[in-house]
């Protein structure tokens, strides 16, 4: 236990702690700062500048402390090509953003393109490496059921519906960091004490380099993840459910992505039923706590509370 669950926290706690004191100002001596829509809150334009794509440090401490603990575990090795596979992603859109000075970066098509050819190469390797089969676990029942051939499009829904729902929580200092260090801590507490899983190591690694991380990324952050750090966690989330053969539980745990995304559907959506008209203040929905009068820290605490104990939820819906 000790070597399996505090080796690698710390590890990757210290590593990652210990690179971004380093790392921030390379990252702002290069001006890659983070650019800031005039559309969005007015108190988030004093962040303009701020150094982003601090993705790359936590995808660091991930990757180099998984790779202490990767022999012999093809668990872990699937997890971990998720998390990198869409880290590269996010680093491309925020280095076309940054670097390029294109406040898009990839375009949706391209990026999309992108999810969909990691989440194939994923779902090749479960099925001729792994070889999980088709079936998912029911939350509450203590039973599994077998999709059949529906399972590789629902497999494809679940990954790119978890990236992209992370990729919209990451919108507040800490917000991501902490909402995913609380379900990286329930997924180790599954792969480690319920399901004996070879991928506890990468769960750990992923929640020591997050606490590391939010030393700066706390409020006011010194430091953003960018989308090379929010599509990185958002792969390992989803990832990580599928190979443990729980993706329905991203629904109870990721409960804040889920919020997140659906603010934005039905914005959308109403916008344009009424033809101008916004059912929230501003979406995604953190946005529109702020425009409620929140604090971020308020949002944030909240926020994390509610994962907190959607967590503990889904430990008893085990």
């Amino acid at each position: 236990m000790n070597t399996t669950i505090l080796f690698p926290v710390l590890l990757s706690f210290i590593i990652s702690v210990a690179l971004c004191p380093i790392f921030i100002p390379f990252l702002r001596k290069l001006k890659f700062g983070q650019f800031v829509r005039d559309d969005g809150p007015q108190s988030h334009l004093k962040k303009q500048g701020t150094p982003t794509m601090g993705g790359i440090l936590i995808l660091l401490s991930v990757i180099i402390t998984s790779l202490c603990f990767v022999k012999g575990r093809r668990d872990l090795l699937a997890v971990l090509f998720a998390t990198v596979g869409f880290g590269v992603i996010g680093f491309l859109d925020d280095y076309i953003k940054v670097v390029k000075k294109r406040s898009m970066g990839l375009r949706a098509w391209q990026k999309i393109l992108a999810q969909l050819v990691v989440t194939a190469v994923f779902a090749y390797y479960l099925e001729s490496v792994l070889k999980t089969g088709t079936t998912t676990y029911l939350p509450f029942t203590d039973s599994y059921a077998d999709l059949h051939g529906l399972y590789y499009p629902f497999l494809f829904f679940v990954m790119l519906g978890t990236v992209n729902g992370v990729n919209l929580t990451d919108g507040l200092d800490g917000l991501a960091s902490s909402v995913t260090l609380l379900v990286a801590v329930f997924f180790t507490v599954v792969a480690f004490f319920v399901t004996d899983s070879g991928i506890s190591p990468i769960t750990c690694a992923v929640a020591g380099s997050l606490m590391g991380f939010l030393v700066y990324n706390v409020h006011p952050a010194s430091v953003f993840m960018g989308d090379t750090g929010s599509l990185a966690l958002g792969g390992f989330v989803a990832a990580t459910a599928v190979v443990l053969r729980m993706p329905l539980f991203i629904l109870i745990v990721g409960i804040i992505y889920f919020a997140e995304t659906l603010s934005v559907m039905i914005q959308v959506s109403y916008f344009k039923m009424t033809k101008g008209k916004r059912f929230f203040k501003m979406a995604p929905l953190h946005h529109h706590f702020e425009m409620c009068g929140w604090s971020e820290t308020k949002i944030v605490t909240v926020f994390s509370i509610v994962t907190a104990l959607a967590c503990l939820i889904a430990l008893a819906a085990i």
